[in-house]
């Protein structure tokens, strides 16, 4: 059942695989918002509780201005050519 009151806010998060293993995951637009896990699935789930913990202490301090996701951030790899020189 759908719960009344309540709205999808979307985030960017960037998640980093470690070299030790595991991956990390962190949110440009809520500072200091970041969460670790041994496998992708973990460390998305962290990230979301983390989001969420975030939000809601942003809520209890009564700050609203960061609730507004962007939603227009893309991120991917370009390869580059360099000389072997550096």
């Amino acid at each position: 059942m759908a719960q009344k009151n309540v709205r999808i806010l979307q985030y960017d998060v960037i998640f980093e695989e470690a070299e030790e293993g595991g991956y990390s995951a962190y949110v440009p637009t809520l500072p200091g918002c970041i969460s670790e896990g041994d496998s992708f699935e973990e460390v998305k789930t962290n990230i979301q509780e983390a989001i969420t913990a975030y939000l809601e202490s942003l809520e209890k301090d009564e700050i609203k201005d960061t609730f507004e996701s962007t939603g227009n951030t893309m991120i991917g790899r370009v390869d580059i050519p360099y000389p072997k020189t550096i």
